[in-house]
């Protein structure tokens, strides 16, 4: 057959010569596997048009020395070659050509011309031999000693060809053409980095005279019993004369079944079934004998479960689950969508650690080692097709599917069902592969319908999703669930209170661009609320970031035209796999130990499904500040859903203040995903007991009332309070100032993603300005018996105008009270924030507080927080978000000192009610005006605030939710910030 280009503009040409797929087990040769890796520097040409591309280039005669040199896996675009592109529903060529299904770009459709040269090894020769592209984007055609192999699309499942009758044992040149587009392109339009290239492993594999093509296996559980049912199904090809030996070991390797047959179906008594709670495994092998002699052995792991719908509700080995879920995307910040084991490693122990126990696989099926590592280390999967066509038919956020594809028009349908059929059967034995996916935002019709009926014909043991068909709601019969995203709390009650009959998933919510996820609480609080709420998958794990010049970048930032800028910026993990603040409520919120502790008492309810409380241990602190006076451990064995309540022996002192008990549960035991002494859940119970009031003698400031300053001077302090600038413009303790500007009421908060999302510039416009640029009406001063007070009242430039006041009291002591009134306002918008801004010079950069911590939280997002004392500096308070926004806030602050290398400084001390505070090396209008961190000039001050109150960060999502009425903060509520400043 002789190669066409018009094959990338056909729908219905999506392979040609490819190998059937089949399952990802492995196969061994007297124990040693057939295989040759192929990956490393291979030969490249690169080209933007296909007119322009050496069409010769397979040719054995044809010279490719001037060729340069590109390293597999590795992205086209990442190798200083064409520019990686972001969109998120726009097609990569919006603005560029005007195209309709199934036309693929005319004026640019960038060509990688790929050589290897390689000699087969010897455990290969005389045999029969495949290549397999285990993912390559978009397109591509393989040629090996000039000969046409063959041609493939799907960019994320194996591409696999015969290479026997062209394959010699030395010198071979394997050719690659590799298209950036085709019509796989209108298929492949998820909201990531537009790639092209061969970035997963290529290589080559043998198989002997008698092959095991194919392993399909079952492993029910019955769990009224304790039995597993095994079924197998081998495809084994070549000889007819053949015998097989089915052995079934534990992971003890103790052999648990033995047979002769490839294809059975038994009984297994007292299996260990698999959860993620407790992935038990057991190894299926499966050894072939011709004439006396093992000519081949398969091996795949088995994981004995049930998943099943019970009236209405999904159950996993009999019992209601909770997908405390995720999505991920596969990213490396260097490498793209190039992930490699330790990357995988990582990931899936991050999940482990922080309470997540489900994946969706985002939106393409993965790596396969990520399924093996899934089913060993325990997480569930919704595995999803690679299909996604957003840019037909959503356009701007509205719903126009004139042009949609693949709808029900029958040229698409055969390349979905493909894409369907390639995922199942590589991934169909996983035990961590609960539900099949048809894919992802691509509205829906008869084709998807017949991939949903594809799934459900040759799978009875696993679910079907697509949440699609919201938009569509003929084609509600094609999903086993109800799954929506972005759906807020009261949209999913509203569905629940229906009792449709069918359960509820959110296989996308909490969208945790920027500063986001505040309000997760109020989904996670539906599981003990409706039956039929069975959890959700936050967006999503990673930030898709690049690096740039030794930093992280986003869209647009390669000059990437049209562009989506910012929004690939979605991970509770940073794009270098450091943690961000988000994390510790979402592993809060998603843990099965729940705690609470009430008069000195610890409830622990038990809210695995699987596993007793035997495997942790139940740490109590007492503490004062941040000291830790005393501490217990308990060992309890509480079952499954079961609470139980343990009295704490901890004494609290009587002699005044404010004690916390912590009660922390961390695994008693090293596991392959965390050590020993690893906290999974927390609880805090707060203790004030009455403090002992002393007098004090009071000695009489000097009070001078100067022209344009009022003085109060003492031996070890000095004040002034400017009459013009309306504060505090001098403060100096034991010689040292700590003043550089008299501190303002502030209004206004740096926009998180969230908030331009929702509107909130337009809206909160005029805040921004409420306190920068409010008038000063006038002043009064009040002499007291210890102390002289300074009332400063300004008027705000808004419509209606307001009148709030600020009030320094300074006390005889060396302290300075401060307090500041806001009336409340009815004809305004929700305030973003309260606030009093300090404005320290660069050296008082450190800080410790006492407060909720120790990552930034805010009154929506600070179930993770926990009530301590914490040391740190501006500049690691300043949280890495690539869009510099609002940041390093700490809810529930007692006390916070900002301090210099010596210890000299300041302490605010909250007076009749905890206040919220962050210390940065940037004011909110200089993060507000910054698109990069870069873009920040070098910190010249510490900036302080001293809030209130702040309004949540929302996280519904990022384009028009505003923050929960709860979490916001009324206009016409009036508000008062006190504390105290003093000397450290």
């Amino acid at each position: 057959m002789k190669p066409t280009l018009e094959w990338l503009k056909n729908p219905e040409i999506f392979e040609v010569n490819r190998e059937k797929a089949h399952s990802d087990h492995l196969c061994t040769v007297n124990g040693q596997q057939l295989k040759q890796s192929l990956n490393g520097t291979w030969k490249f040409n690169y080209c933007e048009h296909p007119d322009n591309r050496p069409a010769d280039f397979y040719m054995v005669d044809f010279d490719v020395t001037s060729f340069d040199e590109i390293k597999v896996p590795g992205h086209i675009q990442l190798q200083g070659y064409d520019k990686p592109q972001y969109v998120n529903t726009q097609y990569p060529w919006e603005g560029q050509e005007k195209l309709l299904p199934p036309q693929i770009p005319q004026k640019r459709n960038p060509v990688g011309s790929y050589v290897k040269f390689f000699d087969i090894d010897k455990a290969l020769i005389g045999k029969d031999t495949y290549i397999s592209f285990q993912g390559v984007e978009t397109a591509i055609y393989v040629w090996l000693n000039g000969e046409f192999v063959g041609y493939s699309e799907d960019s994320f499942t194996p591409s696999e060809f015969n290479l026997t009758p062209y394959i010699k044992e030395k010198n071979n040149k394997l050719a690659v053409e590799v298209y950036r587009y085709s019509t796989a392109s209108w298929l492949e339009d998820q909201d990531f980095w537009r790639f092209s290239g061969i970035f997963r492993d290529v290589y080559l594999y043998a198989v002997p005279e008698i092959h095991v093509r194919d392993m399909k296996v079952i492993a029910d559980y019955d769990y009224e019993n304790g039995n597993g049912i095994l079924t197998t199904e081998l495809d084994v090809t070549g000889k007819s004369d053949y015998s097989v030996k089915l052995t079934l070991t534990d992971k003890n390797g103790n052999k648990v079944y033995e047979g002769d047959t490839a294809n059975v179906s038994t009984s297994i008594p007292n299996v260990q079934p698999w959860s993620a709670e407790q992935p038990d495994l057991y190894t299926l092998t499966a050894e072939i004998t011709a004439d006396g002699e093992i000519i081949e052995t398969a091996e795949t792991k088995v994981g004995f479960r049930t998943f099943e719908l019970k009236n209405g509700i999904m159950c996993l080995n009999g019992k209601r689950i909770i997908f405390k879920g995720i999505n991920r995307h596969e990213w490396n910040a260097e490498g793209g969508r190039v992930v490699t084991e330790e990357d995988m490693l990582w990931d899936i122990r991050f999940m482990k650690r922080n309470n997540i126990n489900a994946v969706r696989t985002c939106h393409y099926p993965n790596n396969s080692l990520w399924y093996k590592l899934c089913d060993e280390y325990g997480i569930y999967l919704i595995d999803e097709t690679n299909l996604e066509s957003h840019g037909t038919w959503q356009k701007m956020g509205a719903c126009e599917p004139s042009i949609n594809i693949p709808a029900s028009l029958p040229e698409w349908k055969e390349a979905c069902l493909d894409r369907a059929r390639s995922m199942y059967e590589r991934d169909k034995n996983h035990a961590s592969v609960l539900i099949w996916s048809c894919g992802n935002e691509s509205y829906c019709g008869d084709d998807i319908a017949a991939m949903a009926d594809y799934f459900h014909e040759v799978d009875k043991t696993r679910l079907v999703h697509y949440e699609g068909v919201v938009w569509n709601r003929k084609y509600d019969h094609i999903t086993d669930m109800e799954s929506r995203m972005y759906a807020k709390p009261c949209e999913v009650e509203e569905y629940l209170k229906q009792n449709t009959g069918k359960p509820y998933i959110s296989c996308e919510y909490m969208h945790a661009m920027g500063n986001s996820l505040g309000g997760m609480k109020l989904y996670t609080d539906l599981e003990d609320k409706y039956e039929a709420y069975q959890g959700g998958f936050i967006w999503d794990y990673i930030d898709q970031a690049l690096y740039k010049d030794g930093k992280l970048v986003y869209g647009g930032d390669f000059d990437d035209r049209a562009s989506d800028y910012g929004f690939c910026t979605n991970g509770i993990v940073y794009a270098d796999r450091t943690y961000s603040p988000k994390v510790s409520e979402a592993k809060q919120l998603y843990s099965n130990i729940r705690m609470s502790i009430s008069d000195r008492e610890l409830t622990i309810e038990n809210r695995n499904l699987f596993i007793s409380t035997e495997g942790y241990i139940f740490k109590v602190t007492l503490e004062k500040e941040g000291e830790i006076l005393a501490a217990e451990e308990h060992r309890l064995n509480i079952s499954v859903g079961e609470k139980y309540s343990v009295k704490i022996g901890l004494e609290v002192p009587e002699n005044g203040g404010e004690y916390v008990l912590t009660a922390s549960a961390v695994i008693a035991e090293d596991t392959i995903w965390a050590e020993k002494g690893h906290e999974i859940s927390f609880a805090q119970e707060v203790v004030k007991t009455p403090e002992i009031e002393t007098e004090k003698t009071i000695t009489k400031a000097e009070i001078v009332y100067g022209d344009f300053c009022i003085g109060v001077h003492s031996e070890n302090f000095s004040m002034q309070f400017d009459k013009r600038e309306g504060g505090v413009s001098s403060l100096i303790y034991d010689g040292k100032e700590y003043i550089t500007r008299a501190p303002k009421i502030s209004f206004f908060r740096a926009h998180t993603d969230n908030d331009t999302g929702a509107g909130y510039p337009y809206e909160n416009a005029q805040w921004q300005i409420a306190g920068r640029c409010a008038k000063l009406m006038g002043y009064d001063t009040k002499e007291n018996a210890d102390s002289l007070e300074v009332t400063f009242r300004f008027l705000a430039p808004t419509v209606p105008s307001f009148e709030y006041k600020v009030t320094y009291t300074a006390y005889f002591d060396g302290r300075l009270g401060v307090k500041a009134e806001y009336p409340g306002v009815k004809g305004l918008a929700d305030i973003p924030v309260f606030a009093m801004d300090f404005k320290m010079k660069k050296q008082y950069d450190k800080f410790t507080f006492y407060g909720m911590g120790p990552d930034e939280n805010y009154i929506d997002r600070n179930n993770g927080a926990r009530l301590g004392v914490y040391t740190l500096t501006a500049l690691e308070n300043f949280t890495k978000y690539l869009n510099p926004q609002e940041c390093g806030n700490r809810t529930g602050v007692r006390y916070v000192n900002v301090y210099e290398e010596n210890g000299t400084g300041l302490n605010f001390t909250a007076t009749k009610q905890p206040f919220e505070m962050s210390v940065l090396p940037y004011n909110a209008y200089e993060l507000d005006n910054a698109m990069h961190r870069d873009e920040l000039p070098d910190p010249t001050y510490t900036w302080v605030r001293i809030a209130a109150k702040q309004m949540g960060v929302g996280g519904d999502d990022s384009w028009g939710a505003p923050v929960h009425q709860e979490f916001k903060i009324s206009s016409e509520e009036a508000m008062t910030l006190e504390f105290i400043i003093n000397s450290l």
